[in-house]
């Protein structure tokens, strides 16, 4: 990352813009497919595929939020990597906040909400 105006260089763990720029540059890269694009969700921006939700970025909380199997969702969160996404109060099971900005870990994360949102649609090139 480039120096800051006091010449330190910014943490990638800062959050704020630095989170949505990276959530920008990661989404922008899923968009070569054409069954994938922008949308929002619940007021949050966020990407599809072929109509379903795969993930989104909560402005509020700086983090990314992805859609992935139950069983993942919930190691992510035992881990202590993720943490439960409940806007409103209410928990959605498949999907999970990530709040540390971790371009390796997000990139991952969109990859693995791009393989469960194709396998519930039975698309070409969806894993078995």
């Amino acid at each position: 990352m480039p120096p800051d105006a006091t010449g330190a260089a910014p943490s990638e763990e800062s959050g704020g813009d630095d989170a949505r720029d990276l959530y920008d540059q990661l989404t922008d890269d899923l968009l070569y497919d054409p069954a994938i694009g922008r949308a929002t969700m619940m007021g949050y921006p966020c990407v599809r595929l072929a109509g379903r939700f795969l993930a989104s970025y909560d402005d509020k909380a700086a983090c990314l939020v992805v859609k992935l199997p139950r069983a993942r969702v919930s190691g992510l969160v035992e881990s202590g990597t993720g943490e439960p996404f409940a806007p409103a109060g209410r928990v959605f099971r498949e999907w999970v906040s990530i709040p540390t900005v971790d371009r390796a870990l997000w990139q991952r994360l969109l990859e693995e909400a791009v393989d469960f949102a194709r396998e519930g649609l039975n698309l070409p090139g969806t894993p078995r």
